[in-house]
């Protein structure tokens, strides 16, 4: 046999508190685990096996917060007016 096709062994299975099997409904028993560059989710209970599709993150709407551009600030003098029927001391 080659090494094409020897089963790779998951570095780190972790367990999905909470999680519920699609296949048994069992809960806590599912484990994920990445072989390669893929994602995969599996019941221990029984052996339900799916590779997850991870979504990308979507991109962050640009605000005036979280912009990064350095716009120049025009400042303009404002006059204070004294509202009608008031008098100065």
């Amino acid at each position: 046999m080659s090494d094409q096709n020897e089963i790779q062994k998951p570095a780190k299975r972790r367990f999905i508190a909470g999680a519920v099997c699609p296949r048994c409904s069992e809960m806590d028993r599912i484990v994920n685990y990445k072989l390669g560059d893929k994602n995969y989710r599996e019941c221990v209970a029984c052996g339900f096996k799916d590779e997850i599709r991870l979504q990308a993150t979507p991109r962050e709407l640009d605000t005036r917060v979280n912009q990064t551009d350095d716009r120049e600030v025009e400042e303009t003098a404002v006059k204070i007016l004294q509202p009608p029927g008031s008098k100065k001391k």
